[in-house]
């Protein structure tokens, strides 16, 4: 019998970001690039895990601004011409770079690498979401739903039917994706304010994550600390992310991803070629952008972008051998130390924004299929679980309520709300409170209804956290801006049209086709609980 269990939790999300308006928009390669460099790594990883009889279990969110722009058919139209410029781009670079052995190297790496993410986006019929489900239907699975829209919900709960509104027309969107119900949501940046969990529990989901602190501050203190899940007073169970475990991979300072051997980030053939040479393959207005095409290592935790030695995929593997290894005899000390104090079997919960492996960390794909096969093999200290697993092995826990928090810098909101970004919020709730009032309104024919509706999809495209996000890390701050006011500006284009009975229908069908989210969406959501 194992002393524990490891949960290894992804969270998958990207802000909804499409437009079909516009023929070229740099922020919809934010979904390409996780495609190519996360989620197709991730699936190749399953099925090899598969074919090699390995019983995973791995927990994952896949939040509905994700799903939903992985199975819409204009994206992927557009995912394709993207990779199909990409791989164009690394038959260029074999031309180039003849004459340099190590160059020419890196180019069959890319090519492999490139050809890879076609064949299996081809092989799922380019719905991605196909795939995991798989994988979840096998049992290897639990996938998690989030948010609507990913929105901060501690900033709005003055508001209960807004924060109804996130969690009900997540679950419903789920079903359509998934076929079945949802388990347990990931909450947006695992924030949390006392009394979420009836309305958690009220949706149908049976679990939920918080930061360590919510677990360690919970009324009454919680015996086992992080390292058991409590259940709140509504029956929902609450999970605690493990602080040691994370600082081994997020850590810019001790973490895996700024070992020298790794794959540098910040040096791209988008910024290092000649201009003339790398212009068809950047943004069409001539300013240069990431390819993905890297050719250099991290070579020093300290050192600047010059000077970097090329890259090696091979010592990069065996590398992320050698950590997934070191993760591992970590895991089994903590494990085995935690049993011997508490009395039982401890659960140490990891988990990490999905992207960064394999986009920010190249190499973490390759670390996560060692630490499951070592995992596997290597030792019998622990279990690798996922959390709808644990709970059915382990249906008694500690009753206590949570502490507000959430992972965010310092522990709870202050990242969401802060000098850079508390403008928007007078608007979002302002927005919220029409929204409710329009919930109660009866459509008087089908536009009216279609109207209602869309409301509903502006209000929750405003909500984003990511906009907030952004803002307060000063990238893309002009795209966070402007998406957070286009979406209120037509919320309130469309509350005083309703007003004032006299819609624009033309203006009504553009706006359908361009925030095109949750078409079954019912506005009667907002109506008061």
């Amino acid at each position: 019998m194992a002393l524990g269990y490891l949960a290894l939790v992804l969270h998958a999300h990207l802000p909804y970001v499409r437009h079909p308006e516009t023929g070229y928009v740099l922020e919809e390669e934010w979904l390409f690039e996780a495609i190519t460099e996360t989620y197709v790594p991730l699936i190749r990883m399953f099925e090899g895990l598969e074919l090699d009889g390995i019983d995973f279990r791995l927990t994952m969110s896949m939040t509905p601004p994700l799903v939903a722009m992985l199975e819409d058919p204009y994206l992927q139209d557009k995912y394709d011409q993207h990779l199909t410029l990409t791989r164009e781009l690394v038959a260029q670079e074999r031309e180039r770079t003849k004459g340099n052995g190590h160059l020419q190297y890196l180019v069959s790496h890319y090519e492999t690498y490139f050809q890879q993410a076609y064949d299996t986006w081809h092989r799922y019929g380019r719905d991605l979401v196909r795939a995991f489900k798989y994988y979840q239907d096998r049992g290897n699975l639990d996938i998690l739903t989030c948010g609507a829209t990913h929105g901060y919900l501690p900033l709005m709960q003055m508001y209960p039917q807004a924060v109804w509104a996130q969690l009900k027309v997540a679950v419903d969107s789920y079903g359509l994706a998934f076929d079945q119900a949802p388990k347990g949501i990931w909450l947006a940046e695992c924030a949390y304010f006392p009394g979420l969990e009836r309305m958690i529990a009220d949706v149908g989901l049976r679990y939920f994550i918080t930061d360590a602190h919510g677990i360690l501050y919970a009324k009454p203190r919680p015996r086992y600390g992080p390292y058991a899940p409590i259940f709140s007073h509504s029956g929902v169970a609450v999970f605690g992310r493990d602080y040691e475990s994370s600082q081994q991979v997020w850590s810019s300072e001790v973490g895996y991803p700024g070992d020298p051997a790794y794959r540098e980030f910040y040096k791209d053939l988008g910024y290092e070629a000649d201009y003339e040479y790398i212009k068809p393959y950047i943004i069409p207005n001539g300013t240069r952008k990431n390819t993905g095409i890297k050719y250099h290592r991290i070579t020093s935790r300290t050192g600047a972008l010059e000077g970097k030695e090329l890259y090696d995929p091979y010592w990069a593997r065996e590398k992320a051998a050698a950590h997934a290894s070191n993760f591992m005899e970590n895991r089994v000390r903590q494990v085995g130390y935690l049993n011997q104090i508490m009395g039982r079997e401890p659960i140490v919960l990891s988990p990490y924004d999905a992207e960064l492996f394999g986009h920010w960390w190249y190499e973490g794909p390759w670390f996560l299929d060692y630490l499951i096969r070592k995992s596997t093999y290597d030792q019998q200290t622990y279990r690798m679980t996922h959390l709808a697993e644990y709970l059915q092995l382990n249906p008694t826990q500690q009753v206590a309520t949570p502490a507000q928090s959430s992972w965010g810098a310092k522990g709870f909101h202050e990242y969401w709300l802060n000098d850079t970004n508390d403008w928007i919020y007078p608007h979002l709730h302002k927005a919220a409170e029409r929204m409710i009032e329009l919930s109660k309104r009866e459509p008087q024919d089908e536009w009216e209804w279609r109207a209602l509706n869309q409301c509903a999809r502006e209000l929750l495209l405003a909500q984003s956290s990511d906009w907030a996000f952004i803002m307060r890390t000063a990238t893309m701050v002009p795209y966070a801006i402007r998406r957070t006011r286009s979406h209120l500006l037509r919320f309130n284009r469309l509350y005083e049209a309703l007003h004032k009975d006299n819609l624009d229908r033309t203006w009504l069908e553009k706006v359908e086709v361009l925030d095109n989210i949750f078409p079954e969406i019912n506005y009667r959501v907002y109506r008061p609980l």
